[in-house]
């Protein structure tokens, strides 16, 4: 596994969204985009990070970023998980993890002595011209919110 770094050019990718329709990062050139990938819709840590930056979604807005959650999930999970919890951000479905290998984060991963693969829980942010300014890898789920609010903020 071997996740992107700063000053590298983030991958083009096309995957769908909770309602079905294709988002394209080329699309959002112009804007800042903040993309976290998470392992899992609607579980106790995946909930807390999403909820956290929900409620910093106007504060990330105004500085003209735009938030992508992206799991390996289906896109009727991620329904289910933007309603549940009033999500007002896009979440992404790549179920087939193209876009988690291409960005480094798909890999091994153990979790109570089994091992397997999955999504490891990294965020970036790509500046208006679609390059990595900054990887996300050192943060709670519960603050992962806060983390990324200052570093925009400077």
């Amino acid at each position: 596994m071997q996740p992107l770094q700063a000053g590298t050019q983030a991958p083009d990718f096309s995957l769908p969204d909770q309602d079905g329709n294709p988002v394209r990062l080329a699309d959002l050139r112009g804007k800042k985009v903040l993309i976290y990938f998470y392992p899992k819709a609607m579980t106790p840590g995946c909930t807390t990070q999403a909820c956290g930056l929900r409620d910093v979604n106007s504060e990330l807005t105004a500085l003209n970023v735009v938030v992508l959650g992206i799991s390996p999930d289906p896109a009727k999970r991620l329904k289910k998980f933007e309603e549940r919890d009033s999500l007002n951000f896009r979440l992404l479905a790549d179920e087939d993890h193209a876009v988690a290998d291409a960005f480094g984060v798909w890999g091994p991963k153990k979790f109570m002595g089994k091992e397997y693969d999955g999504i490891h829980r990294l965020s970036f942010l790509i500046d208006e011209e679609g390059k990595v300014v900054h990887r996300f890898d050192k943060f709670k789920t519960s603050d992962h919110h806060q983390v990324v609010l200052d570093l925009i903020k400077g």
